[in-house]
């Protein structure tokens, strides 16, 4: 059993993450905002030059930032720690922002990684992982994200299974809002400017080999699409008002495909799912906005 269970705590060296306008509207136009009204009110989002218009960063900016040192600052990567592992293996299984406040434009950020927890799922284990940015103008949180990676035929070492059980499980009853997005035929190739290069959201012949018919979209331009529809939908396209966002990816999304983000409003939270026809492609969801 390759998985090391011990390595839960281990941290990466602080390292420094820095971005600008330029970032934030290639992950704008990433995630499809501007591409049904290039002029409408999705300006604030993809110009930095709009008449009496000031740009702003989406809420769900914070997955492409990363330290400049490759593996999550400083060289010390904590995914080197929890032992051999396929990444052919290694799938995207939940993701989370808490937005400590609103995301500037133009920013820098010292961000530490850390193994969160490792669960024995008996035919697989699940990493998770935690990432803490302070920002360097003011030594105060910026922002946290949470991700869990789901690794195939790494359990069974009798450790922790951890939750499980359906959450965040929304209401029977039609959605109060549902907000559709057609993505792009080229929306990979577009999000894939942000830095995610994995040759899965592009290249055919690797497509295949994971069992593709081709190239499929990066779970997380699936979610940024939900973060857009969320912010439009519940939070008046104010992201001062969006503080956190979670879900669950449970179906792969194809560049083309049309997304239905089915939300349910309950106070200051909103429960969505976002699917694909029938099909439910990110799942779990919940947002906790003012």
């Amino acid at each position: 059993m390759p998985i090391n269970p011990d390595a839960v705590g281990t941290t990466s060296d602080p390292g420094e993450a820095e971005w600008g306008s330029l970032d934030c509207l290639l992950y704008a136009v990433g995630v499809g905002a501007g591409a049904s009204d290039p002029t409408g009110f999705e300006l604030e989002f993809t110009t930095e030059n709009s008449i009496d218009i000031e740009q702003k960063a989406l809420p769900t900016l914070p997955v492409v930032l990363a330290p400049k040192s490759k593996g999550g600052g400083g060289g010390s990567n904590p995914m080197s720690k929890i032992g051999e592992f396929s990444w052919a293996n290694l799938v995207h299984g939940e993701q989370s922002i808490t937005l400590h406040k609103p995301m500037p434009v133009e920013g820098k950020a010292t961000m530490t990684g850390k193994i969160a927890a490792i669960y024995d799922k008996t035919k697989a284990a699940v990493v998770v992982l935690e990432n803490e940015a302070i920002d360097a103008t003011d030594g105060k949180p910026l922002f946290t994200t949470t991700m869990s990676a789901f690794i195939r035929g790494e359990g069974g070492w009798g450790g922790d299974r951890g939750p499980s059980g359906p959450k965040n499980v929304a209401p029977d009853r039609k959605p109060d809002e549902v907000v559709r997005y057609t993505t792009r035929i080229d929306q990979a190739l577009l999000y894939r400017l942000n830095g995610d290069r994995n040759p899965l959201h592009s290249d055919p012949s690797f497509a295949k080999l994971a069992g593709f018919d081709k190239p499929i979209l990066h779970g997380l331009c699936t979610f940024g699409f939900t973060g857009r529809a969320l912010l439009h939908a519940v939070c008046g396209s104010d992201p001062a008002r969006f503080k956190h966002i979670e879900g669950r990816f449970s179906t792969p999304v194809m560049p083309g495909d049309t997304l239905d983000v089915k939300i349910w409003v309950d106070g200051n939270e909103a429960l969505y799912q976002t699917c694909v026809g029938d099909n439910v492609v990110l799942d779990s969801g919940k947002l906790i906005f003012e």
